[in-house]
């Protein structure tokens, strides 16, 4: 079921409403079985699948609660890693297995051939099992406690708002708030809306407007060049952001209304100075949870050298590239943020000199030839203050940082946008052909109207963000007379109902 879906659109109210209609004891049941409706709507044979994570995760947590010692609890965190991660990669990962081993087998002139499983990937699998797998990890840890009640241990496997693409939650966040009495709170569930509004807005209103340019020109790429390939680019960039923190967006409002409270998964990422800036921004729940499950086992606690370390942080990178998606593509896509991160690391304290030095130079500037001589002018002028210009070079600073950055995030993208390998150099090749642009076609093949809506909305999330970067915007909604946060409801409402692409897009991140 699609959050921008009319099918949602009659589900949410009526689970929200007997959600809150119920006794305390029988909630859990229902939100388990309504969260196994939503999963369902998609294919419901692979309910099955959800139930045997559940299960093996289960019982796992309470075998090891059984036992003082990691060494006797370790055999059943191998089945709970063996199971799901062994899902996972049949499920997503044996076509790319089975095409690279055909390749190899070709290149060796190798008479074998291996048959690939020709099934669908399960919507949300990934998300589901890393949130599974970091509850077993926790419980072997000592740092979580085994859950007891099947219900409640099923529901935070499940739970309908985030389990398809996130957050991923953890366990000592989640589990505990599933356990507490909600009552309704008409604040509480306010806030939720207006934030599952922002969720629509940006899903509808930006993301699947600009979708028609992405899809016309990266189905076959090399068919247009030059500024067409650039404008789409950055739309795909949009695209992705929107698509994505539209639905998580949606997600922590959903819970929210139900007085759940889930970790935010975007914190303004496209306003990094750096790509190591931008990851602690972005897709905040799987990054952390590579940081607790990968980096830092890898680390030894970080006991390892700082080149080991960085060499550590490139391989975190790598896994998260191959984790949203099976294809090579996205491991190089994984690979270059990688790389990006760790040589701004490795540079980071010759980049902070140079630009320390300059800050310098601006200040001696500035007291030699501003401060001093408004101090005179002040003497000469009583009553009238010392003034003294601002240093530009700290925001030249900052406009460069998120320049590089978000150019960086879009070049890496283009392998993220290719659908193999070989489709790579013809899109980098179709960024610099300024000579067979054919920007004008695509807007015409497209229509002007989705591109002004499309221009105007990105150019309103910009301002809303930058607003945000000083004020919660749902709480200063929250402040306004009744009469303005109405105007806002209604105008909200008004711009997703008229300017808003319908057609039912699934969201970008149920293919991870």
């Amino acid at each position: 079921m699609l959050f921008n879906s009319l099918d949602f659109v009659l589900f949410f109210p009526a689970v929200v409403a007997l959600f809150f209609a119920l006794p305390h004891r029988a909630r859990v049941w229902f939100l388990l079985g309504a969260s196994y409706v939503f999963y369902g709507a998609w294919d419901a044979r692979y309910l099955l699948l959800l139930a045997l994570s559940t299960v093996v995760d289960y019982t796992a947590g309470l075998a090891m609660a059984r036992h003082e010692t990691r060494r006797r609890r370790r055999p059943w965190l191998l089945l709970s890693l063996t199971v799901n991660l062994g899902l996972l990669g049949v499920f997503k990962y044996s076509g790319m297995f089975a095409t690279t081993a055909n390749a190899l087998f070709g290149w060796l002139s190798l008479p074998y051939e291996m048959g690939a499983l020709d099934v669908l990937l399960p919507v949300g699998i990934s998300f589901y099992t890393f949130q599974t797998l970091a509850y077993s990890i926790d419980v072997y840890r000592g740092k979580q406690e085994a859950e007891r009640h099947l219900g409640y241990f099923a529901l935070y496997v499940s739970y309908f708002p985030q389990l398809v693409a996130g957050p991923i939650e953890r366990s000592e966040h989640l589990l505990p708030q599933l356990r507490e009495r909600k009552a309704f709170d008409y604040d509480r569930v306010a806030s939720g809306l207006r934030i599952m509004m922002g969720g629509f807005l940006m899903k509808l209103v930006i993301a699947d407007r600009v979708a028609p340019f992405t899809h016309e020109v990266f189905q076959e790429p090399g068919v247009y060049h030059g500024w067409a390939v650039i404008l789409t680019n950055y739309f795909f960039v949009a695209r992705f952001y929107c698509d994505f923190a539209g639905y998580s967006l949606i997600a922590i409002g959903a819970a929210k209304v139900m007085g759940h409270t889930l970790m935010n998964n975007f914190d303004r990422p496209f306003f990094s100075t750096s790509i190591s800036e931008f990851w602690r921004r972005f897709h905040i729940s799987l990054m952390t949870w590579f940081r607790d499950y990968l980096w830092v086992p890898l680390n030894g606690g970080g006991r390892v050298s700082k080149r080991r370390g960085l060499f550590n942080l490139f391989i975190v990178f790598v896994v998260s590239g191959l984790w949203h998606g099976a294809a090579w593509t996205f491991v190089v896509w994984g690979a270059l943020h990688g790389a990006a991160v760790v040589v701004g690391n490795l540079t980071r304290r010759r980049r902070n000199k140079a630009w320390k030095r300059l800050e310098d130079w601006e200040a001696a500037v500035h007291d030699r030839f501003g401060t001093r001589a408004r101090e005179v002018a002040s003497v000469r002028a009583a009553g009238v203050p010392a003034l003294r210009l601002p240093l530009l070079v700290p925001k030249v600073r900052h406009a460069v940082g998120i320049f590089v950055t978000v150019h960086a995030y879009a070049l890496f993208g283009l392998f993220f946008i290719a659908r193999s390998m070989g489709d790579v150099p013809v899109l980098v090749r179709s960024w610099f052909e300024f000579d067979r642009s054919n920007l004008g076609a695509l807007i015409l093949k497209v229509g002007p109207y989705p591109l002004l809506i499309s221009v105007l909305a990105l150019a309103s999330l910009i301002a809303i963000e930058i607003f945000q970067g000083r004020h919660n915007l749902d709480e200063w909604i929250a402040a306004r007379p009744w009469p303005v946060r109405w105007a806002i409801y209604v105008g909200g409402l008004l711009v997703i109902l008229l300017f808003g692409a319908y057609g039912g897009q699934e969201f970008i991140y149920f293919q991870f």
